[in-house]
């Protein structure tokens, strides 16, 4: 019986680390200064009709790069949510993924929630 006793601690202990291994009790340092970094994302859209948006101002094609280069410059982390039509190609999509990769911004592609069918 004490063996059985002992492979169910045992059992029960493994177990349990495992449920939480990356629980960690900190204790967190305080800061005097209660500022905090606001990170303004750029959107960038394209419409339906093909124009495309910075920031609800219209660009062409071209000067989607060098507008998003100058915007994001001096900035740490840039970040752009991307909002393109869906009856658009997926080829302009992958064209400003492209420019984001190249000016090393993050990208996120913004899209709607599904609507549940009434079936």
């Amino acid at each position: 019986m004490n063996d059985i006793m002992f492979f169910l601690m045992l059992f029960f202990l493994i177990v349990s680390t495992m449920v939480n291994p990356n629980v960690i009790k900190l204790m967190l340092p305080n800061a005097r200064s209660g500022k905090q970094a606001m990170k303004q994302p750029i959107t960038v859209s394209v419409d339906a009709a093909g124009t495309y948006f910075i920031d609800r101002q219209p660009i062409t094609p071209d000067q989607l790069e060098p507008e998003l280069q100058r915007r994001v410059q001096g900035l740490e982390s840039p970040t752009a949510v991307l909002r393109v039509d869906a009856s658009l190609n997926v080829q302009k999509l992958v064209d400003i993924l492209e420019i984001g990769n190249r000016l090393k911004i993050k990208m996120v592609m913004a899209t709607q929630a599904q609507q549940a069918s009434g079936k």
